[in-house]
């Protein structure tokens, strides 16, 4: 079993001001696919501290971070920012895909400007902040996901975390 991470990016949801309803449609997604929720977190949408959960989380056995949020085009928008100050290699393709996906719903997906990347052993995928669109790219994506984390694990079948 994979060991996920779901990072949320919100000032209002830090605050207490907003139910993170994104972030619970990632958990329901993900533990649909069988995977474990290791760790869940509300941060405000501040580029240091969200590259500093990131890099945290990939030092720890963490095997996927899903952060949700901050992708837009607002001043505070910086979750895409904070996973380059992250990740070693970019796994563009997932952002591409899961956009040319997300366009077929509404052609505001184009101003969506999440990125995906690599870091040590762990795949970082940032997703939008509304649980309608994280619901559309998981439900496309989550298959190609898994099995690029089976790839970074080395795993050629069964999970390797049991």
């Amino acid at each position: 079993m994979y060991n996920v991470a779901i990072i949320t990016a919100s000032d209002k949801g830090y605050a207490g001001e907003r139910e993170d309803k994104s972030g619970q449609t990632i958990e329901e997604l993900v533990t649909a696919k069988g995977l474990h929720v290791a760790h869940k977190i509300i941060l405000p949408d501040d580029r240091s501290m969200l590259a500093k959960q990131m890099m945290t989380l990939c030092d720890q056995s963490i095997d996927l971070i899903l952060t949700t949020g901050g992708t837009g085009f607002s001043k505070r928008d910086v979750t895409p920012e904070a996973t380059a100050d992250v990740v070693e290699r970019r796994a563009d393709n997932l952002t591409f895909a899961m956009i040319a996906n997300s366009l077929q719903y509404t052609p505001k997906a184009m101003l969506s400007r999440g990125i995906a990347g690599i870091r040590g052993n762990t795949l970082i995928v940032n997703l939008p902040g509304s649980p309608k669109a994280v619901r559309e790219n998981l439900e496309y994506a989550m298959d190609a996901i898994i099995h690029g984390v089976k790839i970074l694990k080395g795993d050629d079948g069964e999970c390797a975390r049991q």
